[in-house]
C-alpha cells in the first residue's frame, strides 16, 4: 500500500530518493517504552521488541534491498508461531517473530521481473499472494507452510506459483471469506482489466488463480477492502461488498456475482486530494479513511464515512492528527485503529466514541526518529496488528522490520474495559483454529446474548452461546471447531442492546 504508480513522475522521484536505505543501521534489541523513548525511538505505550534493518534481509540468491514497504502476518495454525512476511524493494522476506526479542529472518522470495518500490502482500489458507508495480510481475503464490522447521535459513525461495492475468498492479486485497482476492491499480497494458479498477481472482485453489471478473466502472482503485457483508444495512446481509479508496472517494460495490458487479455509491469528501486507504470498523457502521495528499496543508486527517445505509454512505466528519505528518495505512482491531503515518509512525487512535465524532490517540512508537513533518515520505509504511499474542509488526522503508508490543492496548482473549457502546468482545483466540477458539465478552448491563457461527455461504453451524450474560462479568464463549470443515467463519453475538460479529478461519 503506498503512493499511487500514476502520481506525477517528479513525486515519484522524490519519494525514491527520500527513501534511501539506512541498512547499515544495527538491529535493535528490546526497549522498554520509558520517559517518551524506547532503544532511541520516540514513543507513548508502546514497547520495542526488537528491530531488524534492511541489511538483515540478504541471501545467497538475493542481496539486501533498497528500501522495505508493505508487511502482513501470518499465524501457523498447527503450533501458533507467528511470522512476518515484509515486502521489499526486491523480494518479500520470511521472518520467524514467536520470540519476539529473537526474531528469526528464514528466507526471501525474490520479486518476480525487476525491483520496485511498491510491493503489496496479504494471506489466505496458509499462502501469501504477492503483487508489485514491476512490470509483468503478475501475482505469486507462496506457500507458508514450507515455513515449518526450515533448516540452514536464511533460503532463498522460489513461488510455488505465479498468477499472470495482470502486469504490474498497485495493491491486494484478500476476501478470506469467499476466497477471491482483488487485484487493484493494475494498468499496465496487454493484460485484462487494464483501467485499474477490481481485478477479481479466485484463490480458493491457491495453487491455481483464476480470473474471476473486472470492474473498471468507477477507474482507478488504489486500494480496497472486500468483505462478506454483516452489517447493519439489512439489504445487504449475506452479500459480499467492496469498499474501495478510488483516488477522491470512497466507492462501494457489490461483487457478489463476479461477472455483473454492481457500484452501490460513490462516497464524496470534503477536501480531497488523493483517498488513499481505509478500514471499515468491526461492526461495519463505519469506514475509516485516509488521504495520503492532503497532509501537506492540513496535518493527519483521518476521515470518518457513515456506511451505516450503503446506498446513502456519506462522509461523516474528519479528525486531525496529534501530529502533522503524512498518513498512509491503517487498519481496524476490535476498538483501536493502527495508522502507519510516513514520518509519524505508529499511531493507535481509540474509536470507543467514534459515533460521536471524536477519536482519541492513546498510543504511538515513532520509528522515523529523525523528522516529522507534512511533506515528509520516509519512515512507516504499514503495520499488521492481528496476531493473537497483541504484538504489531511495522515496516520502515528506511529502517527495516519493527517488531512492536503496545501495552495496555487490549488484545485477544481480554475483553477489557466496557466502552460507550456496552459492550467489549475480544478477538477469537486462537485464530486459525483447528480444535477451539475462545472469546469473552463483557456487558455494562444483564442482558440475554445469542451468539452464532455462520460459514461463509451464510448457513448457520453452531450456536456458541445462548443465556444470560451478568453486567460487568467476564463470560468466555467457545467456538467448538473441531468437526466443521476448514474454511471462513462469522460470529455473530446478538445481545438486547447491541449486534457485533468477529470472524474466523478454521484450518486443517
Amino acid at each position: 500500500m503506498s503512493v499511487a504508480y500514476r502520481l506525477p513522475l517528479a513525486l515519484a522521484a522524490a519519494l525514491l530518493v527520500a527513501i534511501a536505505p539506512d541498512s547499515a543501521s544495527a538491529q535493535a534489541s528490546f526497549a522498554a517504552c520509558t520517559g517518551g523513548n524506547a532503544g532511541g525511538f520516540a514513543c507513548n505505550g508502546v514497547d520495542l521488541m526488537a528491530q531488524m534493518p534492511l541489511g538483515t534481509f540478504s541471501t545467497t540468491g538475493s542481496p539486501a534491498p533498497g528500501a522495505a514497504n508493505d508487511i502482513w502476518g501470518w499465524t501457523d495454525p498447527t503450533n501458533n508461531r507467528e511470522y512476518a512476511i515484509v515486502g521489499l524493494s526486491n523480494g518479500t522476506a520470511f521472518v520467524d517473530i514467536t520470540d519476539p526479542e529473537a526474531p528469526v529472518f528464514l528466507g526471501k522470495l525474490p520479486t518476480a521481473t525487476t525491483s520496485s518500490t511498491w510491493r503489496d502482500i496479504k494471506v489466505f489458507a496458509d499462502h501469501a499472494f504477492i503483487v508489485s508495480e514491476a512490470n509483468d510481475h503478475g501475482m505469486q503464490v507462496f506457500d507458508l507452510t514450507r515455513l515449518r522447521g526450515l533448516s540452514g535459513p536464511p533460503q532463498t525461495f522460489t513461488a510455488d506459483a505465479r498468477y499472470t492475468g495482470n502486469g504490474r498492479a498497485h495493491n491486494i486485497a484478500i476476501n478470506e471469506d469467499t476466497g477471491f482476492a482483488y487485484i487493484v491499480g493494475a494498468t499496465e497494458s496487454g493484460y485484462a482489466c487494464r483501467g485499474g479498477g477490481l481485478h477479481m481472482v479466485n484463490i480458493q485453489n491457491p495453487a491455481a488463480p483464476v480470473f474471476a471478473g473486472c470492474f473498471d466502472t468507477d477507474g482507478y482503485t488504489h486500494d480496497t477492502q472486500c468483505v462478506l457483508y454483516q452489517g447493519p444495512d439489512q439489504d445487504y446481509v449475506g452479500r459480499e461488498i467492496c469498499f474501495s479508496s478510488n483516488e477522491d472517494t470512497v466507492t462501494i460495490t457489490d461483487v457478489t456475482n463476479k461477472s455483473a458487479p454492481v457500484q452501490i455509491a460513490r462516497v464524496q469528501y470534503d477536501n480531497p486530494s488523493y483517498m488513499h486507504q481505509g478500514w471499515l470498523t468491526e461492526d461495519a457502521r463505519f469506514f475509516v479513511g485516509d488521504d495520503e495528499l492532503d497532509s501537506s496543508s492540513n496535518g493527519t486527517r483521518t476521515l470518518i464515512f457513515d456506511v451505516e445505509d450503503l446506498d446513502n454512505a456519506g462522509f461523516a466528519y474528519a479528525h486531525l492528527g496529534a501530529v502533522a505528518t503524512r498518513d498512509h495505512n491503517q487498519y481496524v482491531r476490535g476498538n483501536y485503529v493502527y495508522q502507519s503515518n510516513y514520518d509519524g509512525g505508529l499511531r493507535i487512535l481509540d474509536l470507543t466514541a467514534i459515533a460521536s465524532g471524536s477519536l482519541s490517540e492513546v498510543a504511538f512508537f515513532d520509528s522515523e526518529p529523525s523528522a516529522q513533518s507534512p511533506q515528509g515520505w520516509n519512515g512507516q509504511w504499514s503495520n499488521f496488528p492481528y496476531y493473537a499474542s497483541g504484538l504489531v509488526v511495522a515496516s520502515d522503508q528506511n529502517r527495516g522490520l519493527f517488531i512492536l508490543n503496545p501495552t495496555g492496548i487490549v488484545t485477544a482473549g481480554q475483553a477489557g474495559p466496557i466502552p460507550a457502546t456496552g459492550f467489549a468482545l475480544s478477538a477469537p483466540a486462537p485464530n486459525p483454529t483447528g480444535s477451539e477458539s475462545r472469546l469473552t465478552l463483557t456487558v455494562a448491563d444483564a442482558q440475554h446474548v445469542r451468539a452464532e457461527a455462520f460459514d461463509a455461504l451464510g448457513r448457520r453451524v453452531a450456536v456458541v452461546h445462548d443465556g444470560t450474560v451478568t453486567a460487568g462479568a467476564a463470560t468466555q464463549m467457545v467456538f467448538e471447531a473441531s468437526t466443521l470443515p476448514a474454511g471462513p467463519y462469522v460470529l455473530r453475538v446478538t445481545g438486547e442492546t447491541f449486534v457485533t460479529t468477529t470472524r474466523l478461519t478454521v484450518a486443517r
